[in-house]
């Protein structure tokens, strides 16, 4: 199972697996580039832990603050957000157990982060998450990509 649920920052966002299925995008192995800082690895994580603790507890308000703006841009309410997370992807909004794997800084505050999802089903699914640093200096959720995955091997 492939798809993507949100955008890079510099596209627009549009939720059509076949945009980002590149295996570049959604493979392990990400793209060459230095490594982010301790601080900026633990702000991404914790944005990313944020969303998957609020979307378990249904708090779509709280989950959906972690969203950057383009992807408030396509899902401009709460409401939309969720639908789109709790439809289409269940391994994200209902996770068992969830570990972030590998991380890697793509550009100055960027940051491409693996996180390995046990899903609702029992089944690995592997969530690769980009996130941006904001003008305020935090780092929001910029997009996602989703797959099932036959191990929890980083």
């Amino acid at each position: 199972m492939r798809r993507a649920f949100f955008a890079f920052a510099v596209i627009p966002f549009i939720f059509v697996s076949s945009i980002f299925m590149s295996p570049i995008f959604i493979s392990p192995i990400f793209i060459s580039g230095a490594f982010a800082g301790d601080a900026e690895i633990k702000a991404g994580q914790a944005v990313i832990d944020g969303q998957l603790k609020a979307l378990i507890a249904n708090d779509g308000a709280r989950a959906y603050s972690f969203a950057a703006p383009n992807v408030k841009q396509v899902f401009p309410t709460v409401d939309a957000f969720m639908n789109m997370v709790t439809n289409g992807y269940p391994p994200v909004r209902r996770p068992q157990s969830y570990a972030f794997g590998k991380v890697e800084q793509t550009g100055p505050g960027s940051i491409i982060q693996q996180v390995l999802i046990v899903g609702p089903d029992g089944k690995n699914y592997e969530a690769v998450y980009t996130l941006q640093q904001q003008p305020d200096g935090t780092f929001q959720i910029t997009g996602c990509s989703l797959r099932a995955s036959n191990s929890l091997s980083t």
